[in-house]
């Protein structure tokens, strides 16, 4: 007996998870390895691009993206949005053994809160129903609750471009995050219908000469760039450890409801279910928040650490020379 839809999601969504979170610890050690022996990434190097560890785990990375991607072919997005929190579980784990970066109590409560929440959202999940092509996604995108989530979402996005993010940008890390959660979940929908395209044209029902399926891409694409631009810069203005719990609440809750209006998720489920699948998700929500919450801050690099090399030969080791060195900016100004 062959493995449902469901399952096949279920696997690949967590097999992502498992791929992600590795290539996490795998750069953070090639960044580090690189760092040691030039010029760190934060101030403008690139030694890492020579450093295997670095590639190895950007290669983990797009596994785990692929394996994501099509998960959403398998199943809906109200199950495979929400095990994307089991990545921090990984991440966070093999940080603690393989980077020294140890687990709070509170920590470990937010793992396993996480994966309490996500066996709810997988004993509940409802079943995926694939469309047989592209005109009938399209059908299902053209359907005025969808246009109208469409509409606001797009009205919400052009709101605070051009109002917002100006006067207030720099200072509310919804404004920017908001603008990536609401184009991200019109990217995964964009997404999950390329993925049933390619699917079906795989299975001998071409689907490439609809225009609607260049329609999708184009929109996914779209939708990529623009989510991708203003999370750069979240993250560039605000602290990670709180822009990634914020994102990850906003992008899952926006994802979840615009599959549920355009492929209809819940129809069909009981209201026990549905409630089951909401209490679910926000056991993880607060898993993720309880993880981030408690995680140890790296320890910032010396401030004001200033080296002169006494002898004039700058080919020997700095064990070999006499070194002077300030450790307080009190001596100079920046």
């Amino acid at each position: 007996m062959g493995l449902s839809d469901n399952s096949k999601g279920l696997i690949l969504a967590m097999a992502s998870s498992a791929f992600i979170g590795s290539s996490f610890i795998l750069k953070k050690k090639g960044l580090k390895r690189a760092g040691a022996s030039g010029t760190r990434a934060g101030v403008g190097g690139y030694t890492y691009l020579l450093e295997p560890l670095w590639w190895a785990g950007m290669i983990t990375m797009i596994v785990g993206e692929v394996a994501n991607f099509v998960a959403y072919v398998y199943a809906p997005a109200v199950l495979v949005t929400p095990l994307g929190a089991l990545s921090i579980i990984v991440s966070a784990c093999l940080a603690h053994f393989m980077l020294k970066e140890r687990i709070q109590k509170m920590g470990i409560v937010g793992c396993i809160t996480c994966i309490a929440g996500s066996v709810v959202i997988v004993i509940h999940a409802p079943q995926e129903h694939t469309p047989s092509s592209v005109q009938e996604i399209w059908t299902l995108a053209t359907q005025p609750a969808f246009l109208i989530y469409v509409a606001a979402t797009l009205s919400i996005v052009l709101a605070l471009i051009l109002h917002f993010e100006p006067r207030y940008g720099q200072t509310n890390i919804l404004v920017y995050l908001g603008i990536c959660s609401l184009m991200g979940s019109l990217t995964v929908v964009s997404i999950k219908a390329i993925g049933i395209a390619i699917k079906l044209t795989l299975d001998g029902i071409n689907q490439m000469a609809y225009p609607q399926t260049w329609f999708f891409l184009t929109v996914a694409a779209i939708c990529v760039i623009t989510q991708l631009n203003y999370l750069n810069k979240a993250l560039d203005t605000f602290n990670a450890a709180i822009v990634s719990p914020v994102y990850y609440v906003m992008f899952t809750t926006l994802t979840i409801i615009a599959s549920v209006i355009m492929f209809k998720d819940w129809s069909g489920q009981n209201v026990s279910s549905i409630a089951s699948e909401i209490c679910g998700f926000i056991t993880v929500l607060s898993g993720t928040i309880i993880l981030h919450a408690t995680r140890e801050q790296e320890p910032p690099p010396p401030v004001g650490t200033v080296t002169w090399y006494v002898s004039g030969d700058s080919m020997k080791s700095p064990e070999d020379e006499h070194l002077i060195t300030l450790r307080s900016s009190e001596y100079y100004e920046p």
